[in-house]
């Protein structure tokens, strides 16, 4: 940071040039103990200005303001989370928090640690315009409630274990009808009561339809429990998070919060509403004992009517027997027309036997040997002309297949022979090409250079050598020379520098005169 000075000159008025010399960060802290020392924690009302919100680091920033003022404020992350009423555009709140400055933009303002409404108007300002919120969305729609059932084996309550509406629910519920009660334990009031009560719905939402392990199976009711409090007590039930979640609950709801005066947002949203827990109750599962003579009743009537029934039938029956005629009066016509058929039926029989033996001996005389052998005859003529026309078109069809046969050779040896002209052929220009290779490669390579009488020279590393430079005293090299390579080791040094020809120092030969040849032009 730089330091802030000032010449000060000899102006008559100028202040003395004694005074202590601050740069932007020590002022900016000293104005900051001075702020948080003098006033610490302070409690403020105002009302909620610029709120847009949570920022993508999850801290909140708005301002509160009056008619004459305004004051920036902070809510942290972690403190926003804790918060049992959230901040909303317009609404008159008390906060407590640290005062302090902000020395990125030469302000100061408020760290904000609780957030609360001013006073029971501004609760009911902020539950009727959230109740229009929700509506409007469709939450509190009668054509979205479910039936509750008629006699639920299981029923889940979500209430405090340690308060008396437990007591009461349980109580009413072994006096009318006992069922099955699965307690999910929650807070019913302070800053985790709204969450702990919405986990509490989806938890049975989430259970499975039956008894896997440990996990009991899913209730078939659940009421929501609690007894009867100020505006502030029972604030947790008008949060959005527990009216969404009891709204979209798959299991039939009962709300029975606070007593019947006492109305939040859940009461809206459930599929019933009890004034009471005791009420919710009574609601859930009917009376066992009326049941019972409900259902007695019933069995009597049951009992009545059938014994009518058979009453009303046997009378039918009498009535009908008394119209009905003797047995033997009706069994008379079918037992002579049974009489009359058996004297028949011996007749009958020796006729039938007589004409199908009359039938067999015509049949029997048509059969002879003669007919066997004439027959006989005409199947061995009939198989032999087929014989005959066998053999034909068997030979007929093996010189056909001959025939093809030979011709397929004839092509497959035309084939055969110019494959092989045609490899023979590939060879011959393969074997051109590789000569041709042969001499290129021998024109390129460096042999044909040491052939001339040139000599190559390496290092000991074995890579060529190109310059003098690149040689010092006493360095071990390799000649290689067209026949055969040796060692040496260089005893000296010298670079020698080819000059052009323009560059020789040797002066230039003088230019033989002949002026005694004549000139051509």
């Amino acid at each position: 940071m730089g330091r802030i000075t000032a010449e000060i000159g000899t102006v008559p008025g100028a202040p003395p040039a004694n005074i202590p010399e601050w740069s932007v960060s020590e002022l900016s802290a000293a104005l900051k103990r001075t702020v948080e020392d003098a006033y610490g924690y302070v409690r403020v009302r105002g009302e909620v200005s610029g709120f847009r919100g949570a920022s993508p680091s999850g801290h909140v920033y708005f301002r509160l303001k009056d008619d004459k003022a305004v004051l920036d404020a902070v809510i942290w992350k972690m403190t926003f989370g804790r918060l049992r009423v959230k901040p909303q555009e317009g609404l008159d709140v008390v906060v407590t928090g640290r005062l302090t400055t902000f020395a990125g933009s030469s302000k100061y303002q408020i760290i904000i640690d609780t957030l609360d409404p001013a006073g029971i108007g501004a609760l009911m300002a902020l539950l009727e315009e959230r109740k229009k919120k929700l509506a409007a969305e469709g939450l509190f729609d009668e054509a979205r409630k479910q039936l509750l059932p008629f006699l639920p084996e299981v029923i889940g309550v979500v209430t405090s274990p340690t308060g008396a509406v437990i007591r009461d629910i349980l109580h009413r519920l072994a006096d009318r009808f006992p069922r099955r009660v699965v307690v999910w334990p929650v807070k019913v009031q302070g800053e985790s009561s709204a969450v702990e009560v919405a986990a509490a719905i989806e938890g049975f939402n989430a259970l499975p339809e039956r008894v896997t392990g440990r996990l009991p199976r899913r209730p078939d009711l659940i009421i929501v429990a609690r007894g009867g409090g100020s505006l502030e007590d029972l604030w947790s039930f008008n949060e959005e998070i527990v009216v969404r979640a009891a709204a979209a609950s798959l299991i039939p709801l009962i709300s029975a919060v606070g007593h019947e005066t006492d109305v939040t947002l859940i009461d809206f949203a459930a599929d019933r509403r009890a004034p009471t827990p005791t009420a919710a109750a009574e609601m859930a599962v009917p009376v066992r004992t009326d049941l019972l003579l409900q259902v007695e009743a019933c069995a009597r009537r049951a009992l009545g009517c059938w014994r009518r029934g058979q009453d009303a039938r046997w009378a039918e029956l009498r009535s009908a027997a008394r119209a009905l005629p003797d047995a033997d009066e009706v069994l008379a016509v079918p037992r002579q027309r049974l009489d009359y058929a058996g004297s028949r039926l011996s007749r009958a029989l020796h006729a039938n036997a007589q004409i199908h033996r009359v039938d067999f001996s015509r049949i029997g005389g048509r059969l002879g040997p003669q007919l066997l052998r004439a027959n006989v005859e005409r199947r061995r003529d009939r198989y032999g002309g087929l014989a005959l026309r066998l053999r034909a078109g068997l030979a007929a069809n093996t010189a056909m297949h001959r025939t093809r046969i030979a011709q397929q050779a004839e092509r497959i040896a035309a084939f055969g022979a110019r494959a092989e002209r045609a490899v023979r052929q590939l060879i011959a220009v393969r074997e051109a090409r590789a000569e041709r290779g042969g001499q290129l490669l021998a024109a390129f390579s460096y042999r044909g250079v040491l052939a001339r009488g040139f000599a190559l020279i390496r290092d000991a590393a074995g890579r060529p050598l190109h310059t003098a430079a690149a040689v010092s005293p006493g360095t071990s090299v390799e000649i290689e020379f067209a026949d055969g390579s040796v060692g040496a080791r260089v005893e000296g040094a010298r670079a020698t520098r080819y000059r052009a020809a323009g560059e020789s120092g040797r002066k230039p030969r003088a230019r033989r005169d002949n002026s005694d040849q004549g000139s051509l032009f």
